[in-house]
């Protein structure tokens, strides 16, 4: 056996496996979750928020683009972790964990005594939010959100997936909310006392208290200072055609060999004045704004088609989350 050979093998027995994983949903605390854990001296988490090794399923369609940093193998997952002090805690969160239907079991296989943390929210304020998350990530392009829904059945069928879309199944909405079927995947897995649901609406009003509760959850001292983490209100895209114009252009500014023939010509032409950062803001107002209020009457559509789930959760959880989530006010 060659020394390097036996460097590599000693190299890949000293990695050690996450001992906990935040699997979802999106739009749920997740991302504040991960950095106030983040920050806690006896916890590790790599810098990847959502490495999504357990999901690939879930993984984008456009894998092998230099954007694309996550891991392939076992092995660079595992490498993830390798800069965590000896006694720290391993985790990561992949929001698309808790959607898969093979990641429980993948992660079962690598980590059996792996803790498992979820986070579930009201569905139609949940679909709301994670619409509005996917046209400003460029993935969606139905800026309408009951259109948005409509459009499931194409997309089930292989049409009408706008192109940048990396992973479709996502904007089939509905299928995310499957609550009681995704958490019966993990408690397959891992025993219930390994597995910790959260309420968003508990974490919203109390952040503190609920990472301290993940904290024992975890093992770890829940009485060290915390520095609670307020992530930014995400912005509502006014004008979908404008918005995917200012993708184009700032990619041809930063990377002109993947940007299109036109985006690359009308950057060289715009002035410089009109790339500062005055131009910027007047940009950013004009395509950006505050959200707009809620659609009531498809948040009462949603609210009454998914009532069945949530009557199904809260029989599952224990929790009266028909009333916490103003289903039994529904006409």
């Amino acid at each position: 056996m060659s020394a390097s050979t036996e460097a590599s093998q000693e190299r890949r027995s000293s990695l050690r496996v996450p001992d906990f994983f935040i699997v979802g949903h999106s739009k749920c605390g997740t991302s504040a979750l991960y950095l106030m854990l983040r920050s806690h001296p006896q916890v590790f988490m790599p810098a990847i928020k959502e490495p999504r090794f357990f999901a690939p399923e879930l993984r984008s369609r456009f894998r092998g683009a230099a954007s694309d940093t996550r891991p392939e193998t076992l092995d660079g997952y595992l490498e993830l972790f390798s800069e965590a002090e000896p006694g720290q805690i391993l985790g990561e969160a992949s929001p698309s964990y808790l959607r898969s239907s093979e990641a429980a079991g993948r992660i079962a296989e690598v980590s059996p005594g792996g803790r498992i943390i979820a986070i579930l929210r009201e569905p139609a304020s949940f679909l709301r939010s994670f619409h509005l998350q996917s046209v400003h990530n460029h993935i969606e392009t139905e800026t309408d959100l009951r259109k948005a829904l409509a459009l499931e059945d194409e997309r089930r069928a292989g049409r009408s997936i706008p192109r940048n879309s990396h992973v479709p199944a996502t904007l089939l909405y509905s299928e995310h909310v499957r609550y009681v079927e995704q958490l019966r995947r993990f408690e397959a897995h891992f025993p219930r006392e390994q597995v910790l649901v959260l309420i968003y609406d508990d974490f919203r009003a109390d952040n503190e208290g609920t990472v301290r509760q993940v904290l024992r959850f975890l093992g770890a001292d829940d009485t060290l200072p915390l520095e609670t983490v307020e992530t930014d209100t995400l912005e509502s895209v006014r004008s979908g055609r404008l918005h995917r114009l200012r993708r184009s252009l700032q990619l041809a500014e930063r990377n002109p060999g993947a940007a299109s023939s036109t985006a690359r010509a009308l950057n060289a032409v715009l002035p410089k004045a009109a790339r500062g950062e005055r131009a910027r803001s007047l940009w950013r107002r004009g395509v950006y704004g505050r959200p707009p209020a809620p659609d009531e009457q498809l948040m009462a559509e949603l609210r009454r088609r998914f009532k069945p789930e949530v009557v199904a959760l809260s029989d599952h959880l224990g929790r009266d989350l028909v009333s916490l989530w103003g289903y039994d006010r529904l006409d």
